[in-house]
């Protein structure tokens, strides 16, 4: 499915959201424009830190929720009203594209994603059939649901990044050392490069189907690939992701790339594609741009655990990140990682406050 393909309705509607969120702060930033101020959201802004999503949640399981295109809507509105954040993040999962196409797994409370049965050989990859977009029309619908109701506020789309997605297929479930993965990627080059080329083509209709509907921008979320070495991931995983940015260039939505630890990969995952590049807290952002180079925005990176102390250190470590940030090209404020489940929402409300007043131009 091209740029220019799908059901006209779809792209009327992602015409009709794109030319109402244009102006906005976020995707000004995003294209390294002047602001009014600097633009806030919050990776998991839309989940597990908010007691009214617990309570719209309350009995349904995650994967089921994220098919309910009236829950979504709801649960990805929520922080928007609470926090006033200036964009909404769209509420779902990475492995939902793979649910979507068969494969047999489920999202278990304090452990993540878990495969029944985990890709290893390349029989294993018959299973790895393309992704439909009729296979998610509840995504479609729910796009276009909230891009009704968000109006000039933009909605960021997203999918997992192909080694991200690779590392939960091999290893069954979340991995802390990823000697599965690390294994089949050095000792079947072959067998890894063809699994890395299919989650990237899932990846991209993923995406696609999201743009289509409405979303204003995306973000790939390469969530473990802090994982390997610079050289590594030039090789072995940087040609899948950039497959998947070149899928949606011709969109003309900003493409986001994030990934945790990956200090060491910044400049790369520039080079991957990315018109924006999410930074971690651990390097400081005008380091991050040096690393980077000219012609990306930046996205960061305030540690989610500076938000358990009082608000005067958060204040203090926020100006830290907005000192660090000054002079950059393009500069969106977040988290260096999602929002911590037991935060206090009201800590994230004063905190977009005080980001918007302090940056006010």
């Amino acid at each position: 499915m091209s740029a220019n393909e799908g059901p006209s309705g779809q792209q009327q509607t992602g015409r009709t959201a794109a030319s109402a969120t244009a102006d906005s702060a976020f995707l000004r930033a995003c294209r390294r424009e002047p602001v009014s101020h600097t633009p806030v959201w919050f990776m998991r802004q839309a989940g597990r830190s908010l007691p009214e999503y617990h309570k719209v949640r309350e009995g349904i399981a995650m994967l089921d929720s994220c098919m309910r295109p009236d829950l979504v809507t709801e649960i990805t509105l929520q922080p928007v009203r609470r926090h006033h954040v200036d964009a909404a993040v769209y509420f779902s999962d990475i492995v939902v594209p793979l649910k979507a196409i068969g494969i047999d797994l489920d999202i278990k409370p304090g452990v993540g994603p878990v495969i029944a049965d985990p890709i290893r050989t390349r029989a294993d990859l018959d299973r790895l059939r393309p992704l439909d977009p009729d296979d998610v029309k509840y995504v479609t619908e729910a796009v276009g649901m909230l891009t009704g109701e968000l109006g000039a506020t933009p909605l960021i789309g997203f999918a997992g990044a192909p080694f991200t997605l690779a590392s939960y297929l091999i290893e069954g479930g979340p991995s802390r050392n990823h000697e599965r993965t690390k294994a089949l990627m050095y000792g079947d080059p072959e067998l890894w490069a063809e699994l890395l080329d299919r989650l990237a083509d899932i990846a991209a209709v993923f995406l696609k189907v999201q743009i289509e509907a409405g979303a204003s921008a995306v973000q790939l979320f390469d969530s473990w690939v802090g994982a390997l070495s610079p050289a590594d991931y030039r090789a072995r995983v940087m040609p899948a992701s950039t497959k998947v940015f070149d899928a949606v260039a011709g969109y003309g939505v900003p493409r986001i790339h994030y990934g945790v630890g990956t200090g060491e990969l910044l400049g790369l995952l520039g080079e991957a594609g990315a018109d924006v590049v999410g930074v971690d807290w651990r390097v400081p952002l005008d380091e991050a741009a040096r690393r980077v180079g000219p012609g990306k925005a930046l996205q960061g990176n305030l540690d989610p655990a500076v938000l358990f102390a009082p608000r005067q250190a958060v204040e203090a470590k926020t100006d830290e990140v907005l000192e660090a940030a000054r002079g950059l090209e393009g500069h969106v404020f977040n988290l260096g990682h999602g929002v911590l489940p037991s935060t206090d929402p009201d800590a994230l409300t004063r905190l977009v406050e005080y980001v918007h007043t302090r940056t006010a131009r």
